[in-house]
C-alpha cells in the first residue's frame, strides 16, 4: 500500500530533485550528469571475494549518487526509479557478451525485514525499470526474481569484509523452479551498489550451485583467491581522459562454459573502478 501511495503521490505532486534539492525536479541535470554521464566501468572490491563474477558500474557511490540511492531505497524516492533502472541498464550493456538471445536480470534479494520496512523492494523495482531499457533499445530482457534468502542474516552496516562474508556465505537460494527460468537466456545479477562485494558473490554461488545441478545455466567458475595479501602496488582511482583508472592485476578465470555470469551495479566506491588493459 506504501508503494502504491507513494507511486501516486509522485506522479501528481511537485518535487525537489533527490539528488540536491533543486526545485521542482525529480532529477536535475546536475544530478543525471553524476549518474549517467560516464561509460560504465569493470570494477574489483580489494579484497577481491572468491567467486565474484565480472561487475560492471556506471558511477562512483560519493555524493549526488549516493544521496539518490538512499533517496530510493529508504526514503521510498520512488519517481527515481526509472533514472536508476536506465543508468543500470548500461551497466547490464557493458557485460555483455557477444551474441543475440534474451537478458535475464536476477535481482539480488533484500532480506524480508527490509522490503516491510521500506515498503517496497528497491533494487527489483530497478531492475524491471532496467529490462524496459534494455527492451526499447532492442534487448530482449525480463527480470527473474529467482533468488531469496534461505536463513536470516545480519545487519550488513558496520561489518567489514571478512564478516560481511561469513555472515552472507550460504544464506541465498533459488526458488523451486528457478532453474528452469535461468536457463532460457543470459544471467546478469543485478544490485544497486557493490562495496565488499559478498552479496553478488553469494548470489552467483547459488546460481552456480542450480547450474552444477544440470541446468543448463551458463556461467564462469573462477579459482578461489583474491587479491588481498598479493605483493602488487596499488594506484589511485582517477578520471582520465574520459575513462577510468585503476591499478590492479587481472584475475583468471577457469572451467569457462558458454557464457559468462555476469553483474552489474549502479554505484561502486571509487578505488574499485578498474584500469583499461592493452
Amino acid at each position: 500500500m506504501r508503494g502504491w501511495w507513494q507511486d501516486l503521490t509522485d506522479l501528481v505532486l511537485p518535487t525537489d530533485c533527490a539528488g540536491c534539492g533543486a526545485p521542482r525536479a525529480v532529477l536535475c541535470p546536475r544530478c543525471r550528469a553524476a549518474l549517467c554521464g560516464r561509460a560504465p566501468r569493470r570494477v574489483r572490491p580489494v579484497p577481491e571475494p572468491a567467486g565474484l563474477p565480472v561487475v560492471h558500474a556506471v558511477a562512483p557511490y560519493a555524493e549526488e549518487v549516493r544521496t539518490l540511492l538512499l533517496a530510493h531505497k529508504e526514503r521510498g524516492a520512488l519517481a527515481l526509479a526509472g533514472a536508476l533502472g536506465a543508468a543500470l541498464a548500461r551497466a547490464v550493456r557493458a557485460g555483455l557478451d557477444a551474441g543475440f538471445g534474451p537478458v535475464l536480470l536476477v535481482p539480488v534479494p533484500s532480506a524480508r525485514w527490509a522490503v516491510r520496512a521500506r515498503g517496497h523492494d528497491p533494487v527489483r523495482r530497478m531492475a524491471l525499470a532496467a529490462a524496459g531499457a534494455l527492451r526499447r533499445t532492442g534487448t530482449p530482457a525480463r527480470v527473474a526474481a529467482v533468488l531469496r534468502q534461505r536463513r536470516p542474516v545480519a545487519d550488513q552496516a558496520g561489518l567489514d569484509a571478512r564478516r560481511r562474508l561469513a555472515n552472507l556465505t550460504g544464506a541465498l537460494e533459488v526458488t523451486a523452479g528457478g532453474g528452469r527460468l535461468l536457463g532460457a537466456g543470459r544471467v546478469v545479477l543485478v544490485d544497486d551498489l557493490i562495496t565488499t562485494g559478498a552479496s553478488l558473490a553469494e548470489a552467483a554461488r547459488a546460481v552456480r550451485e542450480v547450474a552444477e545441478e544440470g541446468t543448463g545455466v551458463r556461467t564462469v567458475v573462477y579459482g578461489a583467491v583474491t587479491r588481498e595479501g598479493r605483493d602488487e602496488r596499488r594506484i589511485g582511482a582517477r578520471w582520465e581522459s574520459g575513462k577510468w583508472v585503476h591499478g590492479a592485476p587481472e584475475k583468471a578465470a577457469v572451467n569457462t562454459l558458454r557464457h559468462a555470469l555476469h553483474a552489474a551495479v549502479i554505484a561502486a566506491p571509487l578505488d574499485s573502478f578498474e584500469m583499461n588493459r592493452n
